[in-house]
């Protein structure tokens, strides 16, 4: 027998959450309005079998998306520009994704305003994704405890959730600014 996804664990943590449908990473339609952040929440709105959503808007975070597949190491992406820009990879709470990937949990710094970013365009490397508040709803990452197809995302380091490095944040930040540029040049 599977034990089912149990969010509480993350709600002990601060961290709010929402439900995904089960064996899935998609979300259903409002899921940005269906935050649960207190236990009594979860009991009222819980379904058994539910995935983990965990929303970077409300818990303030920026995830680093590390993917390990099709010959992309997002890991050893991440080590080569922490080299290059001569900064650190703070100790923060890291969830492995089914794949062999990493998901790295930093809080947002203050003041910054961080977008999410995909097929690797984050400006960190090759197999680096990221997950952030941004300006309306933010992104959002499967949470750990999940299943999809049949596998697990799991809690690889259980350390308490650091602050995203000046680094890092320069970078996305420089992303986030560009990508809202062209979109207002392409509503105008």
């Amino acid at each position: 027998m599977v034990t089912p996804p149990d969010p509480a664990g993350l709600l002990e943590l601060g961290l709010a959450v929402f439900a995904l449908p089960p064996g899935d990473r998609r979300p259903g339609p409002g899921w940005h309005d269906a935050t649960i952040t207190d236990a009594q929440q979860l009991a009222e709105r819980w379904r058994p079998g539910d995935n983990i959503g965990v929303p970077c808007r409300p818990n303030r975070l920026v995830v680093l998306d590390l993917d390990r597949k099709n010959g992309v190491d997002g890991v050893a992406a991440l080590a080569a520009a922490a080299a290059k820009a001569g900064g650190g990879i703070p100790h923060t709470l890291v969830v492995a994704t089914p794949n062999g990937g990493r998901h790295l949990y930093y809080r947002l710094p203050p003041g910054r305003i961080i977008g999410s970013t995909s097929a690797g365009t984050s400006g960190l490397g090759p197999g680096i994704d990221t997950r952030g508040p941004g300006r309306r709803f933010g992104g959002y990452v499967v949470g750990p405890d999940s299943l999809v197809d049949d596998r697990r995302y799991t809690i690889a380091d259980a350390a308490p959730i650091a602050q995203l490095p000046a680094w890092i944040a320069d970078i996305l930040a420089a992303r986030t600014a560009a990508a809202l540029r062209v979109k207002v040049r392409q509503a105008s």
